[in-house]
């Protein structure tokens, strides 16, 4: 919805679309729009007017009120991510500190209001407040809650996201055993919600389920990996590919070769983003009906793919921030129609019981299409030719009333913008059924040699890029059905034929997909008997339930500096897809390489990105810290033995050195105390302990233990960020025989770009490589 998508689109949608989703991606257009900017654009456009009248969206009487909605600014909302015991103690923090300080506040005259909960998400984890980003960066009397609201949405524990956008992923009802596909997911707001409902229990570290979060944009791609790593999942995989046509990938079940369907598909296709006009202001200048119609198209191909991909019983929601039935309606009635009917593949979905307290309207049945000059069509046989190239009949409402009545349009959702103060939007959720028809018929491969059959069955650029999905293309490259077996199979001896490593996952062959962008390092899983893996085993005690099989690389030369790990079911897709995909980051860090490692009995030291993965395997070098002890260790750099607790002393004291985990258990007898655990990872020196914590992630646990690090820190200037981030993740320096840690740094910090092969390209974070506007909300 409003994703910058291809080259061919125009350039008020590539305007629009980005700060749909918050403050993320937006650039420097999204943050205007959201302060009330473009001084010079008048709020108005009669065509808009005349357009959405004459189709009456609006109930009649609210037109007034729909258009001064649209005219206001649109309020900040705000939502608490993490998991749900870090979750439940910011939002004590944010209710009982934060918003309690707004109380009779007035900034340049305005009563500042309260943030109120939204009262359809779940567990008062969502919040909206009349104060503009404008007003928190410039007013004084809110620096501490700015401060707080960067901080922690840098340290991926709050999003600052449109209040509409954060529907789609309520709606497909996520559970942590469900493979999930977010077609269009940059920037990546929803990307994070659908992680976290991966994680519900924190006490599962590999949760059956994953998303594959694809963006046909390689650019908007980092931005999706920044968003992504703030939540530390090993189930999360970023692909750059165009979603209309989106590769189906195979995966390995019991030695057979089988297609990947997907429990859970988001479905947010670009738009022309008429529902942002709250914030993207210039859309009231350049809104035109010709937006709708050049997209209608491409909605309708990304939709379709992804219900070909959709697994029987699985739900699709597809969204759009637009108010347009052209983009909306138009688009799910054809793809029921392709399904065929009430009696095919697809059901629209009642979902009115399950977000209550939302309000919406629901999906109309019979709408219009105009021109760009104005002209109306009521049917497609009153379109004049010339006119075919613009106005396609997927356009139209089905005429028979009995098919139009069976499939119950009336259960989309469409949500105005005077309703609850938000943005307009348009949600409809899907549930599958059967296979698609195109599907259902068994492939002929009577005639066919082995190499034929693999072009025309397993093509991943089906349906063609630029022409309408229908069936009878999308027949010969279909692979379901149990005649698809010996497909698959013959298409992957064919291309384990070449000199394939074992466990060495390359990029794509240039040949077989374009590719746009950095070139990304190969994917090497670590094979089981690589002697780096037991002195790791040994040091920290591994349990033998540990999947190592899972602990990969990005690099097929040279030392291992940096070793991440994935979930099994992410290996299995890695594994049996390289040729099909391009990857652009999976996995998370859990081991970076010590310089002399080998002194302290191991080479590699804990990361904290994967502390809280690899923490239930670890037996060995844990230290349970009270939250005094946790306090001074993520407040001094680094405090010798006697400044800690006895207790804590007792437990370090005969430690080899090296790296540790310091483990915070909450006290249930003591309220006032964090009542979340704490894992942190540390290193025990010669006479002193300290922390590797990223600077945000230091200030968010002070935070919850009632310490607020006041803005005079940043005076401080650089050293006092590099201590944190890159500085304090090194081996101190106080014996002679080692390095400075300046030096330390320099040379192995997982945050320099200099000192990580492994980072090359897949992961911008380390390598310093975001590309340009692709900075995420700070």
């Amino acid at each position: 919805m409003g994703r910058r998508a291809r080259g061919r689109r125009l350039p008020q949608q590539q305007r629009s679309e980005g700060a749909e989703d918050g403050a993320e991606g937006g650039g420097k257009r999204g943050e205007a729009g959201w302060e009330g900017g473009y001084p010079e654009i008048v709020k108005e456009n009669k065509l808009f007017e005349h357009y959405y009248q004459e189709l009456k969206i609006v109930p009649e009487g609210e037109w007034g009120q729909f258009m001064d909605a649209l005219r206001e600014p649109l309020p900040a909302t705000l939502r608490i991510t993490g998991y749900k015991s870090h979750a439940k103690e910011i939002l004590h923090c944010l209710k009982n500190k934060y918003f309690k300080e707004l109380e009779n506040l007035e900034v340049d005259g305005q009563k500042v209001e309260v943030p109120q909960p939204l009262s359809w998400y779940p567990e008062e984890l969502a919040w909206h407040t009349n104060l503009s980003r404008k007003i928190l960066r410039k007013s004084p009397q809110l620096e501490k809650f700015h401060q707080f609201l960067v901080s922690e949405t840098e340290s991926g524990n709050i999003s600052r996201q449109e209040a509409v956008s954060m529907i789609p992923p309520l709606l497909l009802s996520v559970q942590p055993h469900h493979k999930i596909l977010d077609m269009c997911a940059a920037p990546g707001s929803k990307t994070t919600q659908l992680i976290e409902m991966l994680h519900a229990d924190m006490n599962v570290p590999f949760p059956e389920g994953f998303v594959i979060a694809n963006d046909v944009d390689n650019k908007r791609c980092y931005l999706l990996v920044h968003q992504a790593k703030r939540l530390s999942s090993p189930c999360i995989m970023v692909v750059n590919h165009d979603a209309s046509s989106i590769p189906r990938l195979l995966v390995d079940v019991g030695g057979r070769k089988e297609v990947l369907f997907y429990d859970r598909i988001l479905c947010d296709v670009p738009c022309s983003g008429d529902g942002t006009m709250r914030k993207n202001i210039d859309v009231w200048k350049k809104w035109s009906t010709l937006n709708s119609l050049q997209l209608h198209g491409l909605q309708l191909r990304i939709a379709t793919r992804g219900a070909e991909q959709l697994a029987g019983g699985g739900r699709m929601v597809y969204s759009t921030c637009s108010l347009n039935p052209i983009e909306d309606e138009a688009v799910i009635a054809s793809l029921l129609e392709k399904s065929e009917g009430c009696l095919g593949a697809l059901e629209l979905a009642d979902v009115s019981s399950e977000l209550p307290g939302l309000k919406w309207m629901p999906g109309i049945t019979q709408w219009k299409v105009m021109t760009k000059d104005g002209q109306w069509f009521t049917d497609w046989d009153d379109v004049p030719h010339s006119r075919h190239t613009q106005i396609r009949p997927t356009m139209f409402p089905p005429k028979e009333p009995a098919k139009l009545q069976a499939m119950h349009l009336e259960r989309c959702l469409r949500i105005l913008p005077h309703h609850q103060n938000t943005g307009g939007f348009f949600v409809a959720v899907l549930v599958k059924k059967s296979s698609m028809p195109w599907n259902k018929r068994q492939p002929k491969l009577q005639g066919k040699s082995a190499g034929s059959r693999e072009t025309s069955q397993l093509s991943p650029a089906d349906p063609p890029e630029g022409k309408p999905a229908d069936p009878s293309s999308l027949e010969s490259q279909s692979v379901t059905g149990t005649g698809d077996t010996e497909i698959i199979q013959t298409s992957e001896n064919l291309e384990n034929n070449g000199n394939k490593k074992d466990g060495v996952c390359g990029p794509p062959p240039s040949k077989k997909m374009k590719l746009f962008g950095f070139k990304e390092d190969p994917f090497v899983f670590i094979p089981e008997d690589d002697p780096l893996l037991p002195p790791i085993e040994r040091f920290y005690a591994l349990d033998p339930s540990f999947p190592k099989m899972n602990l990969l690389t990005r690099t097929t030369e040279g030392k291992k500096r940096q070793l991440y790990m994935v979930s099994k079911e992410l290996r299995n897709v890695l594994l049996n897809n390289s040729e099909r995909m391009k990857v652009i980051n999976t996995g998370i860090k859990v081991w970076c390489r010590n310089n002399s490692g080998e002194e302290f009995d191991c080479a590699f030291r804990l990361a904290q990105e994967g502390i809280y993965t690899l923490y239930p395997f670890i037996n060995s070098r844990i230290i349970t810290v009270s939250m005094e002890d946790v306090k001074i260790l993520l407040t001094q750099e680094n405090p010798f033995f006697r400044k800690l607790s006895s207790e804590t002393y007792s437990q370090a004291k005969d430690l080899a050195k090296g790296s540790i985990v310091l483990k915070y258990e909450p006290d249930p007898t003591n309220p006032d105390a964090l009542q979340c655990p704490i894992v942190l990872c540390g290193w025990r020196g010669k006479a002193s302990i300290r922390t590797f914590v990223p600077k945000n992630e230091r200030l968010h646990y002070l935070r919850m233990m009632g310490l607020e690090v006041l803005a005079e820190k940043k005076k401080e200037g650089a050293s006092e960020a590099n201590d944190s981030i890159g500085h304090a993740g090194q081996p101190e320096g106080e014996e002679g025989g080692e390095q400075s840690a300046e030096a330390e740094a320099k040379a192995s910090s997982p945050d320099a770009a200099g000192g990580d092969p492994d980072a090359a390209g897949g992961d911008p974070d380390a390598a310093g490589c975001d590309p340009p506007g692709a900075e995420p909300s700070r």
